[in-house]
């Protein structure tokens, strides 16, 4: 009876820090600003739905709010942090798919496939997650786009208000209806027989890419987060 109990009240918790993390993301964005670069050459992509967002650790908070109700399956970490991120997905619309490079990756990755092929829906992924190193592109999901098909669509954010946190990710904190520049970088097509080597080209492009318009978006509003 305890242990229920424990579980019950658990669930409680994680339920309330959902409902609690949506209400922030929606008051940090609501009336702000945001400007779109480069959605125009890509709305058909993602219009089509068959397609693997990425963008950053550090840029999340946009991005799920953007795209609140996609129904995008996103691959997000068992950690505790990653509990958070995923209940806050959650209330938004998104599918959460559990695993990380060192918990249940492998399963998470195989499942991830499945589920988009399956179901034609979007897919996400933070290809610096969870814990890092930053701004260095892992390769789960090259494969996903491999074995899938969907090309992958590098996205990111920055605002002219932001507090940076102290944290490996340099995580970007807008204040609330600050001016915010989305942009969005080129589509990322993986061959379905790509070998190794064309498999790391395009691990090594997409970090470029993601870099690059990251970085781009942040000297718009005078930043260099180092």
């Amino acid at each position: 009876m305890k242990r229920q109990t424990s579980n019950t009240l658990d669930e409680l918790k994680w339920q309330l820090v959902g409902l609690l993390g949506k209400w922030i993301v929606d008051v940090l964005f609501i009336g702000s600003n945001i400007e779109y670069i480069g959605l125009e050459k890509v709305r058909p992509l993602i219009e089509s739905r068959k397609l693997i967002f990425a963008f950053w650790h550090s840029r999340i908070l946009l991005v799920s709010y953007m795209y609140k109700g996609l129904g995008a399956y996103t691959l997000v970490s068992k950690s505790d942090d990653g509990e958070i991120i995923a209940r806050i997905l959650q209330r938004q619309g998104q599918i959460c798919v559990r695993g990380s490079t060192k918990r249940g990756g492998l399963r998470a990755l195989a499942s991830h496939i499945k589920l988009l092929k399956a179901t034609g829906s979007p897919g996400a992924v933070i290809p610096d997650g969870p814990r890092g190193p930053r701004f260095q592109a892992q390769p789960g999901v090259i494969t996903l786009a491999q074995k899938t098909g969907f090309p992958i669509l590098p996205l990111t954010y920055s605002a002219r208000r932001v507090k940076i946190f102290n944290s490996w990710d340099r995580f970007l904190l807008p204040m609330p209806m600050t001016p915010c520049r989305v942009m969005f970088g080129d589509p990322i097509h993986v061959a379905a027989d790509a070998d190794k080597a064309s498999l790391e080209s395009c691990r090594r492009l997409l970090e470029t890419e993601l870099c690059r318009i990251t970085t781009e978006a942040d000297s718009f509003f005078g930043h260099h987060i180092h």
